[in-house]
């Protein structure tokens, strides 16, 4: 009789703790527990019935650490085109600017003395420096405008960025009608 009850209760045991967390900390130390266990351990959940492993709350933990990751990933890529797309806009605002200075002043400017750089085709040497393409088309239009006023350039014919640029500072090249050219760099323009 003592056995049939040791088994029953071995059975209703069983039945009543059918799972069992294995939790293991960073150190290795490994516990078995009837409750989950906490945030600090790795989790594995054993079906005692069944003697199937589960790590199923790492996996939820997982899953949820996988969407707020890519859900972080979106919003930089959404703030990268964002920050791209103004970047653009004001490169198109900075040489609107110029445009209106030469269609202004026809007599100071030649039609195309400062064309437009069109941020999807850049000439080569205004690739290298993307990045500061609104304050490139800002200053060529002063360039012109510190040549003009020098009182040796009569027309500006043409302002560009020179090869001489560097990333620290950029120096910009103004061609005048009378033949006279003109170079300045970012800090001179500044002045």
């Amino acid at each position: 009789m003592r056995i049939t009850l040791l088994i029953l209760g071995s059975l209703f045991s069983a039945c009543t703790f059918a799972e069992i967390y294995k939790c293991t900390d960073i150190n290795g130390k490994t516990d078995y527990q009837s409750k989950p266990c906490d945030q600090e351990h790795k989790t594995v959940q054993i079906n005692v019935k069944t003697g199937i492993s589960n790590d199923g709350l790492d996996q939820e933990k997982q899953k949820q650490a996988l969407a707020q990751k890519e859900q972080a990933e979106k919003l930089e890529r959404e703030q990268l085109l964002k920050k791209q797309n103004q970047h653009k806009q004001d490169a198109k605002s900075a040489s609107a600017k110029n445009q209106f200075l030469i269609k202004n002043n026809p007599e100071k400017f030649s039609a195309f003395s400062i064309p437009p750089y069109d941020p999807d085709q850049l000439p080569e040497l205004v690739k290298n420096f993307d990045v500061r393409l609104p304050d490139i088309e800002r200053l060529r239009g002063q360039a012109a405008e510190k040549a003009l006023a020098s009182g040796l350039c009569k027309r500006v014919e043409a302002s560009e960025l020179h090869s001489k640029s560097s990333k620290k500072s950029l120096v910009f090249s103004v061609d005048c009608s009378s033949g006279k050219n003109f170079h300045f760099t970012e800090q001179e323009l500044a002045k």
